[in-house]
């Protein structure tokens, strides 16, 4: 055998060796890395997974661009669930065993991802930063589950503590769908109210479909409510606000989460002063912030419309995706990604966020949230992160 002919054995077998441990871990070949994102392509959500689905693309294309991730290019491949829970399971369980997806990546919707979890970490399927707030998306532990921002509950706790402390806010009240989404924000409250050595004065629960809000603004005005945590999203923040304002109540202060720190909020007629706790900045197309400005241009230029703050959601969950694979090396494994996660320290996204920090026992990034305002029908942010 020639030393050309031993050389080409040996290199065949070496790629064979690759190709056979390759083979073994799901969604990763020698030049590719596969990712799921079940998500809302056509239910109420749509306008969060369209945008958010765009926003994972846009920053895989980025890096595939830039040549890849060590020697690996990005795909990702998006599933419509409906908003639906069945419709979810299914768009789930076709990514983690037809697919054989590497990981989830920003999949959308707290009881979607709930129900996806079971089969999913029992394939090994990591869940990667979720258009979800829960602390189901956190907790209890589990090695594959990271999300990268403060919850609902800690958003409305940071809020209560800067109003009650600095504005002298004493009687807090709570308005919430009564969803597992709307009881984050009740637990939220409780929770910051029994710190301060205050209680919670009044509840008023209502369905999502819920049309008319004069009776529940009518109860939290008697009660004397003069902050209001709201565990609402779009439609049933800016009803009950703007009916509140137009029956003359004027003397409370209504204090959305990050479900409400939405453009389509702000820009809605007789929404200025209301307040949400934010996680990064409005992708607005004159922003202050260059890396901001630039993003929204670019995104438009992709996708033909502009971004909305589920794109930033989409695009900061690939972002940091993109970190931990960087960390992992070329041997890249489950479980060489989840230590090049835990590797991240103190990461920046581009639009503002606050520093992200993982560890072998964190799977929550970062907790603290800033409170933004609407001015003149947009969101501007009036303090830096706040804690509680």
């Amino acid at each position: 055998m020639t030393k050309t002919t031993m050389g080409v054995v040996f290199a065949v077998a070496a790629l064979a060796a690759a190709s056979g441990a390759w083979a073994q871990q799901r969604g990763v070949t020698a030049t590719e890395v596969t990712f799921g994102m079940p998500t809302d392509l056509s239910g109420v959500a749509a306008t969060y997974g369209v945008s958010s689905s765009n926003g994972v693309k846009m920053r895989f294309e980025e890096a595939n661009e830039a040549g890849g991730i060590n020697g690996r290019k990005l795909k990702v491949i998006v599933e419509d669930q409906g908003y639906q829970v069945p419709k979810a399971v299914q768009a789930c369980n076709k990514l983690i065993n037809r697919d054989k997806v590497f990981a989830f990546v920003g999949p959308l919707g707290t009881p979607m991802n709930n129900a996806c979890f079971k089969d999913q970490f029992a394939a090994g399927v990591p869940n990667l930063f979720p258009l979800s707030a829960a602390r189901s998306m956190y907790e209890p532990f589990e090695k594959l589950k990271f999300y990268g921002a403060a919850s609902y509950t800690d958003q409305i706790r940071s809020g209560i503590e800067y109003f009650v402390k600095t504005k002298g806010k004493k009687a807090v009240c709570v308005m919430y769908q009564d969803t597992d989404f709307g009881k984050e924000i009740v637990a939220g409250a409780e929770l910051q109210t029994q710190k301060l050595g205050i209680k919670v004065v009044a509840m008023a629960a209502h369905k999502p479909t819920d049309q008319d809000f004069t009776a529940p603004i009518t109860k939290l005005r008697e009660a004397g409510c003069d902050l209001i945590a709201m565990g609402t999203i779009v439609r049933d923040t800016i009803v009950p606000y703007t009916t509140a304002r137009k029956a003359g109540w004027n003397d409370v202060t209504f204090l959305g989460s990050a479900a409400a720190y939405d453009a389509v909020v702000g820009a809605a007629p007789g929404m200025d002063g209301f307040y949400t706790m934010g996680l990064t900045e409005m992708p607005y197309a004159d922003s202050d912030v260059a890396s901001v400005k630039k993003f929204v241009a670019d995104y438009k230029k992709r996708f033909n419309v502009d971004p909305n703050i589920g794109a930033v959601y989409g695009y900061v969950a690939a972002d940091i995706t993109v970190q931990g694979l960087k960390n992992a090396g070329k041997d890249l494994t489950t479980d060489s990604f989840v230590k090049g996660l835990e590797a991240i320290k103190d990461h920046h996204d581009i639009f503002n966020g606050p520093p992200v920090t993982f560890g072998p026992n964190i799977r929550q990034g970062a907790s603290s949230s800033f409170l933004a305002e609407v001015k003149g029908g947009r969101w501007v942010p009036v303090t830096k992160p706040l804690g509680f």
